[in-house]
């Protein structure tokens, strides 16, 4: 199982136009192959920061995410709402057990 984590930032006053852009990465990637989980969610604290949270199967699984139509579109996308702070990290992780 792959783990991806992170964060990215828009500024604040482009959230609104961003909040669309997002959704539709979302629901394009969380239907693909491999997809366990993918989520964007917006710090309540820090305007404009985006918490990243996305689980795979597999390391193919995310490669082949990333040679998609529809990450193509977003980074396109991404860029001319703002995006910047991008810091994503990748770790493997085991079998999940309850916390």
């Amino acid at each position: 199982m792959i783990v991806v984590v992170g964060q990215f930032r828009f500024p604040p006053e482009r959230m609104e136009a961003a909040r669309p852009v997002m959704r539709r990465v979302m629901e394009a990637t969380r239907a693909e192959a491999g997809c366990i989980e993918y989520n964007y969610a917006e710090d309540v604290l820090d305007p404009g920061l985006i918490r990243v949270s996305e689980v795979w199967e597999s390391r193919a699984h995310l490669a082949a995410h990333m040679q998609t139509a529809h990450m193509a579109t977003w980074q396109r996308e991404r860029a001319e709402l703002g995006l910047s702070g991008r810091s994503i990290q990748v770790y493997e992780a085991g079998e999940p057990t309850a916390l």
